[in-house]
């Protein structure tokens, strides 16, 4: 049995640490140019929430599925699945300005939890899905990504350091979309063919 080493509920870290345009798909899907070194973004504590919702203010929420490690002794610790969620026509403008992205990505309720499961290798085969409805809408997995996870962890720890319980989300692969209310989420992850965990969302 996999061990939790926190619930959604607990989930309480100093800053989550996000990395952006690490799936080729995505980016292309989003017309975006391949960044030359790790394009890196901060959501705040405040940030997290247990609801999944469709807007924020009068702003329609995109989602982002991501492998999202927990970071504790100075290592990736635990693994779990976490939504981004972008306010899309907001980062749009600010993107086509050059100005910073937190009013489109750092806002209350822009990230969403699974359970955190203890891991040994964070080299290991993870991947992970995202059904709403019943159908398929994300996938991915860690040999996609640009920037594997612990090269991810080195490149912060340059610069910035982290603390307990802080979390990295690697990025996310193509089939992003708008967050509908009533539809139900479910997120997956598996380690190689074993199934780690699975988070359902209600997004209201």
């Amino acid at each position: 049995m996999n061990t939790v080493l926190c619930t959604t509920e607990s989930i309480s870290p100093n800053k989550v640490v996000c990395v952006g345009r690490n799936f080729a798909a995505h980016i292309a899907e989003l017309g975006n140019e391949t960044p030359t070194e790790l394009l890196l973004f901060i959501k705040p504590n405040s940030a997290i929430s247990t609801n999944l919702k469709s807007h924020h203010n009068d702003d329609e929420l995109h989602f982002e599925t991501e492998l999202c490690f927990l970071v504790q002794n100075n290592r990736l610790a635990a693994v779990g699945i976490g939504l981004d969620l972008t306010k899309r026509d907001v980062q749009t403008h600010l993107k086509s300005k050059g100005l910073p992205w937190e009013r489109a990505k750092a806002f209350d309720g822009s990230a969403v939890f699974s359970e955190f499961v203890l891991i040994d290798d964070s080299k290991a085969a993870f991947s992970f899905s995202l059904n709403i409805n019943g159908q398929v809408q994300q996938q991915g997995d860690c040999e996609l990504m640009i920037t594997k996870p612990d090269a991810i962890f080195a490149q912060i720890s340059e610069f910035m350091t982290l603390q307990d319980g802080d979390i990295i989300m690697t990025g996310t692969p193509a089939g992003v979309g708008v967050v509908n209310a009533g539809s139900e989420f479910v997120a997956q992850l598996y380690l190689s063919q074993q199934l780690l965990l699975e988070q359902r969302w209600l997004a209201i």
